[in-house]
């Protein structure tokens, strides 16, 4: 039987990261590498190609970095308590 693989559904995947990396909030998973028992995932930034980076994939799983999928950010910054409901 085969080993399960970590990560199965990495590439391709979209993230919002809570604070900006690299000056960009959307990423998308673009490529990944398995070293030993970690995993890595290669990330683009949405709007800027040329932005990218390698991150430990097991750290997309903190909430209080990355959130699954694109966020509209003025809904992150409200959760955030960084602008009031008007705005």
């Amino acid at each position: 039987m085969a080993k399960k693989q970590r990560f199965p559904h990495l590439v391709g995947s979209k993230w919002t990261a809570q604070d900006k990396v690299l000056g960009w909030r959307h990423f998308q998973v673009v490529n990944r590498k398995n070293q030993g028992a970690l995993v890595f995932a290669e990330i683009v930034a949405a709007c800027d190609p040329q932005s990218r980076l390698w991150v430990n994939a097991g750290m997309l799983k903190n909430r209080s970095l990355w959130q699954a999928g694109w966020q509209p950010v003025s809904a992150m910054d409200l959760r955030q308590g960084l602008i009031g409901p008007e705005g």
